[in-house]
């Protein structure tokens, strides 16, 4: 299907692009294995066509990423139509595995490693070393290749998940932090608060205190001067002769004993 006929987004069309070059790339690439003739050369350049592959098929995810993502938004036909450009690579790049295949048989090495659907970014497991290539047919291999590719996503969902999870946990340790922050504030300023109350209050009972003590001396003073007035006057009433004490002002002596004459009279 040529790619005039598909209706691609921009990012669909550089992508759709980027395969095809590569897939230009490993046809030039096993023709001139064809010409090697020395076999550690040509297990070089079996290593480089096998990245070439495993490129493919990392952008070949890539595309299917894109259509799903663009579902929604395409009529049906174009999504069909995308759909089997997706499958016609698909087969192309298959071919080429099994030509690649074919190539390591001739060099002698009957057993040959699936390479990941995921970039490259793991090895494949003992459980998948022991089904062969060889033993494979190409639909097995695309089966293959499409399985891979949903545990690829369903891992990549995972790790979504743990990196949102993350990131809520964080905000929420964030929003902890900041109200214990803020609680811890209050309390610092209740405490001042505190503290200047008890200090005023000792400045008040201090103040009280004196207070007090003058209330009592002067009531002190007063009593001893009531004393000595009483005094006096209990003095003055009983020797009114005695000159050593003073009238007191405004206090008249006592009146003399007053005597009675009786005249006799003659008789």
């Amino acid at each position: 299907m040529a790619t005039a006929e598909l209706q691609m987004s921009p990012q669909l069309e550089q992508i759709h692009g980027e395969i095809r070059d590569n897939f230009r790339a490993l046809a030039n690439g096993f023709q001139r294995l064809d010409k090697i003739k020395d076999s550690s050369r040509q297990s070089k350049q079996l290593e480089e066509l096998t990245a070439k592959m495993r490129e493919c098929k990392r952008l070949i995810k890539e595309f299917d990423r894109e259509i799903k993502d663009e579902e929604s938004r395409n009529p049906p036909e174009v999504n069909k139509q995308l759909n089997d450009e997706k499958q016609s690579m698909i087969k192309e790049l298959n071919s080429y595995v099994a030509l690649r295949k074919t190539y390591m048989n001739t060099l002698g090495n009957k057993k040959i490693e699936l390479f990941d659907m995921g970039a490259g970014v793991s090895e494949p497991t003992a459980d998948e070393n022991v089904k062969v290539a060889s033993s494979m047919s190409n639909q097995e291999l695309v089966d293959h290749g499409m399985k891979t590719m949903d545990e690829t996503d369903q891992a990549i969902e995972r790790s979504k998940k743990a990196v949102e999870q993350t990131i809520e946990v964080g905000t929420q340790t964030a929003v902890t932090l900041k109200g214990q922050t803020e609680q811890m504030g209050r309390i610092v300023n209740e405490l001042d608060t505190i503290q200047f109350s008890i200090k005023k209050a000792s400045q008040l009972v201090k103040e009280i205190g004196r207070q007090v003590a003058t209330d009592k001396c002067i009531m002190l003073f007063l009593f001893l001067i009531v004393c000595g007035v009483i005094a006096i006057i209990v003095v003055k009433i009983v020797n009114p002769n005695n000159k050593d004490i003073r009238d007191i002002p405004g206090l008249a002596p006592p009146a003399p004993s007053r005597r009675l004459l009786y005249l006799r009279e003659s008789q």
